[in-house]
């Protein structure tokens, strides 16, 4: 049993994990459990486009599940999924809210667009209406400027930060560039994602003030692509992309290096597909990290992140069984013998 290796029989009594042996027990799976999965950035409810309905949110909560997604971390999304947390055969959600994002500077349908002095307004609406997390749009292409700029100032990005946190809320941003990073984390916002404009200063910035980075490997990895589609009109934005690829991931591996709280997200909606936080997994150990770390970015380190218990003895029972050590060969994540979701075998 993973985090700690030992071998260890585990029991489900009343939806909850037991290790007392329990007479007649029925035997579900044998092999390697590990506490259920966590995608720290997953969008449900949207495609391409923007919003979907509920049959296809269904269906992407479903994929992510039989993943072995059983907690997922809403990373923005214009659609209220909140029904999702009535269902006990889909993942435990903590809702995000909606992006927010300056006007017409993200993806269309997606976000809050608003102005500079209308953005803590806006945290703080998305902050009760979410379950504990704000998403802030940190960067994207200007297209006056020709490449990646800051969305806001960062006056306007303080007091936002300042407003979600006071209704008891965590930040966090999309970033993909440098310039908006120093002001982020200097206003102690919660959690960066993407990260590719990282620099040494900033990456001890994060150190001491405990910002955590979910990187999304499998997302940057589209960078080259985005160079390509923009190229013709935007060269400096192109020739910007290729550069934070190609120093990605001694970027994100020197975050790591240094102590950064690293989390696993596979960024599923969108153009990318659920329940491929396997994947992810896998991705992280491009970036130099231990298979054992990486599977804890997805399990229960993330897990402890966001609050929820691991397999202690009392603890909900959400866990995935494999057929071998994943830490042996990272690709047995894709292949669980058994999905265990409130205490019901659901795999």
């Amino acid at each position: 049993m993973l985090p700690d290796g030992e071998a260890r029989d585990v029991y489900v009594v009343d939806g909850r994990v037991t290790y007392e042996p329990q007479a007649g027990a029925e035997t579900w799976a044998e092999g390697w459990v590990v506490p259920g999965l966590v995608d720290a950035h997953c969008h449900l409810g949207l495609d391409d486009h923007g919003p979907v309905g509920s049959a296809e949110t269904e269906q992407q909560a479903l994929d992510d599940r039989d993943g072995g997604a059983l907690l997922v971390r809403d990373c923005g999304s214009a659609a209220d999924t909140s029904w999702v947390q009535e269902r006990n055969d889909l993942p435990r959600l903590i809702r995000c809210g909606r992006h927010l994002s300056a006007t017409k500077r993200y993806i269309r349908g997606y976000a809050h667009e608003v102005e500079p002095d209308e953005l803590a307004a806006y945290a703080a609406q998305e902050a009760r209406r979410g379950d504990g997390w704000v998403k802030l749009v940190g960067d994207w292409i200007d297209r006056d400027a020709g490449d990646l700029t800051p969305s806001f100032p960062a006056e306007a990005f303080a007091a936002a930060i300042e407003a979600a946190q006071a209704e008891g809320a965590k930040v966090t941003a999309h970033c993909f560039g440098h310039d908006v990073l120093p002001g982020l984390i200097e206003a102690g916002i919660d959690c960066l994602e993407h990260g590719t404009g990282l620099t040494e200063d900033l990456v001890d910035a994060m150190v001491a003030h405990g910002t955590a980075l979910v990187p999304t490997v499998m997302q940057l990895d589209e960078f080259p692509g985005h160079a390509s589609a923009g190229e013709k009109r935007f060269p400096d934005y192109a020739a910007t992309m290729r550069d934070l690829y190609e120093r990605m991931p001694a970027t994100l591996g020197a975050a790591y290096e240094a102590g950064v709280p690293i989390y696993a997200g596979s960024d599923g909606g969108g153009i990318s597909r659920h329940g491929n936080l396997a994947g992810e997994v896998q991705a992280l150990t491009r970036i130099g990290m231990s298979p054992y770390d990486a599977l804890g970015a997805a399990s229960w380190r993330a897990r402890e992140w966001l609050g929820h218990p691991g397999l202690e003895e009392g603890a909900p029972a959400d866990l995935v069984v494999y057929p071998s050590d994943p830490l042996e060969d990272l690709s047995v994540l894709r292949r669980p013998s058994a999905v265990v979701l409130r205490g019901v075998r659901v795999v």
